[in-house]
């Protein structure tokens, strides 16, 4: 009988015959996704049958994922901040160091009365980031803004699965906001220079979408942008949140070297590397 049990034994088999370095771990990773269960429950069901076409379905996961394809993609969708983000190859994958990033917007708004006040989320890519805001604030006025029209298909489809409103822009960086201004701003951009790029690990370099990774030549192109336009678009005492490279906190600090800014902070991620870049105005 072909049961959970023995599907998990044939999936661990091929990891280890294809020289996967942690092989029950990949295939407890990739029967639970495929389940949709977690992989502590998934021992409780080791003796439930499966059909033909289950097994067949799996073993299709199996050969995507031998290719070096990222689960994420191959399922379909992560689990972020309390949201269920559908991801597919026109966005990246969010990581668990930006739950961090939201985890502190979420101290700082959590004091605030943000009846009338707006955030923007610019290169919103899967829109985690807005859309798990929008969430833990309703009251909160949204904007998720992206250069890719497929990114954008994506976020729309993410803010009506997880039941929340959010208004849509498409266009490069502070483009479509043009004449707007706004309280919060937060933004994950693509930072990693042309060089790193080409030494990234074959399942981001071959899988995620190079528009979302590379920020110019060096990494910091899009830092440039908002250091010089950011004025323009910000209330009086407003905040910025941004991701950035994990060598690139001093580079950026100098970015924003206006005395606007009334407040420049560098936070670190779990691992200590310098991460994320926090900003209030005067």
């Amino acid at each position: 009988m072909k049961t959970v049990g023995a599907l998990l034994a044939w999936l661990q088999a091929s990891f280890s015959e294809h020289h996967w370095s942690d092989s029950r771990r990949e295939a407890t990773e990739l029967l639970s996704s495929f389940l949709d269960i977690s992989p502590g429950d998934l021992f409780f069901q080791l003796e439930k049958p499966l059909t033909e076409q289950e097994w067949e379905s799996a073993s299709q996961w199996l050969k995507r994922r031998l290719q070096g394809e990222p689960l994420a993609y191959i399922s379909g969708s992560v689990d972020f901040y309390d949201c269920k983000i559908t991801v597919n190859s026109h966005v990246l994958i969010p990581r668990q160091e930006t739950e961090i990033l939201v985890d502190r917007i979420v101290e700082e708004l959590a004091t605030e009365d943000l009846s009338n006040r707006t955030l923007w989320d610019l290169c919103t890519g899967s829109g985690c980031i807005g859309i798990a805001l929008k969430k833990r604030f309703p009251a909160l006025t949204v904007y998720l803004s992206d250069i890719s029209a497929e990114a954008l298909a994506v976020t729309a489809k993410n803010a009506e699965e997880n039941r929340v409103h959010v208004e849509l822009k498409q266009g490069n960086l502070l483009e479509p906001f043009k004449g707007l201004k706004t309280h919060y701003l937060v933004c994950n951009p693509p930072y990693i220079s042309m060089e790193e790029y080409k030494q990234l690990d074959s399942s981001v370099l071959d899988f995620e979408p190079k528009l979302a990774l590379v920020g110019g030549v060096h990494g910091d192109e899009f830092y440039q942008k908002l250091a010089a336009q950011l004025p323009h678009y910000l209330f009086p005492h407003g905040k910025v949140w941004l991701e950035i490279g994990f060598q690139q906190g001093e580079r950026v600090r100098q970015l924003f070297n206006d005395p606007f800014w009334v407040k420049k902070e560098i936070e670190n991620d779990w691992a200590g590397h310098q991460r994320f870049f926090f900003l209030e105005t005067e």
